[in-house]
């Protein structure tokens, strides 16, 4: 699985990959399957890091579709928003950062 931007910066670990799939998707929501898969975290680490987002409401279920339990980043709560906002200033970094590295690039071939 290829590390994101937000993992090169705040480390790569399995709650960590968790929450980027998540902000990248936070309109959505997803099982627990969807989001095992989705993250490259293993179902045993999922069960056990679950808990802990689930307490702290950085994750909520949404609904139920059959045997399916759907949950979805807590946009309502403020350490959520602030990793949000976090994500985003990471993102505009980068991109600043590539930008700059572009046009240094295209001086030196122009």
């Amino acid at each position: 699985m290829e590390e994101t931007k937000f993992i090169r910066y705040v480390g790569d670990s399995p709650v960590s990959r968790i929450l980027d799939f998540l902000i990248i998707g936070r309109d959505f929501d997803y099982s627990l399957s969807d989001i095992a898969r989705n993250s490259g975290v293993s179902w045993t680490t999922l069960y056990r890091v679950w808990p802990q987002l689930v307490e702290n409401k950085i994750i909520i279920p949404t609904r139920v579709i059959g045997k399916a339990k759907l949950f979805r980043l807590n946009s309502q709560n403020e350490v959520v928003r602030n990793l949000v906002i976090l994500y985003k200033t990471i993102l505009k970094a980068e991109t600043n950062i590539s930008s700059r590295k572009l046009k240094k690039m295209e001086r030196i071939v122009a």
